[in-house]
């Protein structure tokens, strides 16, 4: 088993957490792939490996927060159907991010994107029964 300390600078817009020291940022992971052999890697590979790992746990969270954690009803039907649901407003949030939205909107969490966009149609038709 190896562990892994990755170490690099924060940038300009990162906020310092206690565990941060002189500007840089560690992040450490473990790891069994054997660093020799047929099956081993590298620690460059290794470590590229494990930041798209960790964006698919990211897009998997995203997603989980989106409305699959929330299933509506006892009946397999109705929750298969809320799941196909969830898989498609995540694949338009997707689309969405990459081709209509720019700079932190674009990289934004579902439930900004709920409150900033989505919302933004309702509120400016009806409020308070007054249009």
């Amino acid at each position: 088993m190896r562990v892994m300390v990755r170490r690099r600078k924060l940038f300009d817009h990162e906020q310092a957490t206690s565990f941060d020291t002189n500007g840089y940022r560690y992040s450490a992971f473990v790891t069994n792939t054997p660093a020799h052999g047929e099956d081993g890697l590298s620690v460059q590979r290794a470590d590229a490996r494990h930041r798209v790992h960790a964006r698919v746990e990211d897009g998997v969270r995203t997603t989980k927060d989106t409305g699959p954690g929330h299933l509506p009803s006892k009946s397999w039907q109705v929750n298969k159907t809320w799941c196909a649901a969830v898989t498609i407003a995540v694949d338009l949030i997707a689309w969405m991010r990459l081709y209509a939205l720019a700079g932190a909107l674009a990289k934004a969490e579902p439930k900004t994107l709920r409150y900033r966009i989505f919302q933004t149609p309702a509120r400016l038709v009806r409020t308070h029964r007054y249009r």
